[in-house]
């Protein structure tokens, strides 16, 4: 009768996990007199188990991963084997993190289904992090235990590692919760983490600090160096617990998914045991997801395997190409759906076409997010989890009833976001800058940074190109300030735009670039490509980031430095935030007039600070006076834009930039916007007016031929 595999995940990193294994394992074997087989799998911490159980094995489970093509027999297996005069067998992880990365996922997986064949009981240390191999073994485990204990950071991990496991469709009933190191004087009960966890603690092994640290510094577990101490009897407990309720015989009956790992980009697609019947997986499916998202899930497998969307180019920019893929996909759901059985889930057309549309969205598109997208008053989508999305609505934040049914469908769709960008996201680049097909910014972070999941943010980019009369339509400037900044435009001034996060930077510097005469070269430099042209002598530039080597990165002050050969009449860079503004002061300085682009701050002093700040980031030790004095000859205008709190953006000051004072730039206010209170729905109302205040360069801009109206400047 073959044996079977009992894995042990950690919450979170230092939970005592890899203690809690040791011991499990050699109470089974004191209960029972069975030989059990400890396995650790936890690469990422080189050998802990070693020190555990004071054991020095010349091979890991590296070496047997490679294996190929042997049978897995007990003659294969001792050279690999250390068997301790104590009674159990063990098998460690290897001690060095670039052998390591040789690790087998597929030898893994043929290790783990012999080796049952040997063992009635194997027990696994697969550490907290749910790596590729760590899902294989939970494909061939009959229990998985997800040790925790009574710590605020460590049971919101847990809820992470949890939200993992019913992602990939495990029966809830094969996972159970240990609290280790339980104390009865701890705030933090078991019925607490229940209700957090929303699952029960199925046993808990007590605090016992000096017990396990003098174990542990003689490499030796406690069930074996203290039997009698309270910690031993309840690892003695919980094993003859498991017995009394025939647990492994329970589970072992149980339909488990099978998880294959695509090593192209680590997407898990997960399948089922055909084995067993269809009802079987309902029911397995239901206890976890709801029905609606377990009837999508199986469409959708069913899609990718019937039009091979692995190796289909779902990310085709070609229009034509995309609606043809889209008919072709569309299709073949409705095929699938024919055979679905949905009269009681999908009773009404509407319905059908919900589920088509959903499954669609997800096969091509970003899935719950291409309605939000679609959803013209939306300008921000904001995804804290995968059932939490705020979106942003006139300017105000909102929960938004859209979810995600899962973690690794949204790591589905970043994954399909940053793909054809050439850009990674992974746990060793766990953040990542990109932006969507229409232009529109994307943000992602992800676990282990991000501590309740995968975070996006996307900065909605709007459908039609804004030009002045949008903004002066929304209230964000006045028709005298249009006409203002038109000929600033046109009279090649260096134009600075500074503001806030979310203040609408970017949108100002698009119809500020539109006023740039349709004869010139532009160059732009951006992050993300945002900015939306109208000319047709525009070349655009991209920066990049470092690939999987670390190497190659190209950053805004590197283009910055090849625009400068490029023979540009303008220098559009859309943000300046390190040592690329000092380039960008000095290519306004040396024939560059007309160049313009953002900075972070808060007023027009604060920019001028700022852009001292970011001259210094350059490294090459000016001294301040020097970089003050490139500033003042280098900008002519800061234009302020915020966004106020009733969420609108305005302009509300323009400022000349008149020279030096002694050691302090000048700066002397052109227009400003004066708040004059709230009307019924809170809304700020006020108006822009003049200071009276006439700048220097309108006798320039006058002697060009350009006619600018005093009037215009009269304090009103």
């Amino acid at each position: 009768m073959a044996g079977h595999i009992i894995s042990i995940l950690g919450g979170k990193g230092g939970v005592g996990k890899s203690i809690f294994t040791a011991n499990f394992a050699i109470s089974y074997l004191q209960e029972f007199k069975q030989r059990p087989l400890i396995l650790d799998l936890d690469v990422n911490s080189l050998g802990d188990q070693n020190i555990i159980l004071g054991q020095n094995p010349s091979k890991s489970i590296v070496d047997i991963s490679k294996l190929q093509g042997v049978p897995m027999d007990q003659k294969t297996l001792n050279p690999f084997l250390v068997n301790s005069p104590v009674g159990y067998s063990y098998i460690g992880a290897p001690r060095d993190a670039i052998l390591a990365k040789d690790l087998d996922v597929e030898g893994v997986g043929k290790f783990l289904k012999g080796i049952t064949n040997l063992f009635n009981i194997v027990v696994v240390d697969c550490g907290s992090a749910m790596e590729p191999h760590i899902m294989k073994v939970l494909e061939y485990s009959t229990l998985i235990f997800v040790v925790t204990c009574a710590d605020v950071i460590v049971i919101n991990q847990t809820k992470r590692v949890l939200a993992k496991i019913q992602e990939l469709l495990f029966p809830p009933e094969m996972v159970q919760i240990i609290l280790n190191r339980y104390s009865a004087s701890n705030l933090i009960t078991p019925q607490v983490i229940q209700k957090n966890l929303g699952r029960g603690v199925f046993a808990a092994i007590p605090e016992d600090v000096g017990t396990c640290d003098s174990c542990l510094a003689k490499s030796t577990p406690v069930c074996v160096a203290m039997p009698g101490a309270q910690i031993s009897r309840a690892y003695h407990d919980l094993v003859r617990k498991i017995q009394q309720v025939n647990m492994i015989e329970n589970l072992a009956r149980l339909n488990k998914p099978k998880i294959n790992i695509n090593k192209q980009n680590t997407t898990n697609v997960i399948s089922f045991d055909t084995g067993k019947s269809e009802g079987g997986i309902a029911r397995s499916q239901n206890a976890i997801l709801d029905s609606w998202t377990v009837m999508k899930l199986r469409i959708h497998k069913a899609l990718v395997e019937q039009m091979d969307l692995k190796k289909t180019n779902t990310d085709t920019n070609d229009p034509n190409q995309r609606a043809v893929l889209r008919e072709r996909t569309q299709k073949t759901i409705l095929d699938v759906l024919n055979t679905e059985d949905t009269a009681g889930l999908l009773p009404t057309r509407e319905l059908k076409a919900q589920m088509v549309k959903e499954v669609l969205d997800e096969a091509l598109g970003l899935g719950p997010l291409e309605d939000l997208l679609a959803d013209d008053n939306v300008t921000e989508i904001m995804v804290n989890a995968r059932d939490q999305i705020y979106v942003e609505k006139l300017g105000r934040a909102q929960l938004s009833k859209v979810t995600f049914s899962s973690e690794l469908q949204m790591m589905n769709v970043i994954e399909r976001i940053v793909t054809p960008l050439g850009r990674r996201i992974d746990e060793k680049v766990p953040y990542v800058d990109a932006r969507l097909r229409d232009g529109s910014r994307v943000h992602v972070i992800i676990p282990p940074l991000a501590l309740r999941g995968p975070t996006i943010t996307i900065r909605k980019f709007p459908k039609k190109r804004f030009l002045a009369k949008d903004l002066v339509d929304f209230g964000s400037m006045s028709d005298e300030i249009s006409d203002f900044l038109r000929s600033c435009v046109e009279a090649k001034l260096n134009v600075v735009v500074s503001g806030g996060t979310g203040s609408g930077k970017t949108t100002l510097l698009n119809v500020l670039s539109n006023f740039i005469p349709t004869n010139e070269r532009i160059i732009t430099v951006e992050d993300s490509a945002e900015l939306q042209l109208g000319q047709d002598h525009v070349v655009r530039l991209e920066t990049r980031p470092k690939n999987i080597e670390g190497e190659g990165e190209v950053s805004i002050r590197d283009l910055v430095k090849c625009c400068l050969r490029m023979r540009p009449d303008r220098i559009v860079v859309g943000e300046c935030r390190d040592g690329a503004a000092l380039d960008m002061l000095q290519a306004m300085n040396t024939g560059h007039s007309g160049s313009m682009t953002t900075v972070h701050s808060n007023s027009p002093r604060e920019c001028i600070g700022r852009l001292e700040t970011l001259c210094l980031m350059a490294g090459i030790g000016l001294p301040s006076k020097a970089i003050k004095e490139t500033i003042a000859s280098a900008v002519n205008v800061i234009i302020q834009q915020n966004r106020l709190p009733d969420g609108a953006r305005k302009i509300v000051a323009i400022s000349e930039v008149a020279g030096m004072q002694g050691d302090v730039v000048t700066l002397q206010d052109i227009f400003l916007f004066k708040q004059e209170g709230l009307d019924k729905k809170r809304k700020i109302v006020g108006r822009f007016v003049p200071t009276g205040f006439i700048p220097k360069f309108v006798e320039e801009m006058e002697a060009k031929g350009m006619k600018i109206s005093r009037g215009l400047f009269a304090a009103k």
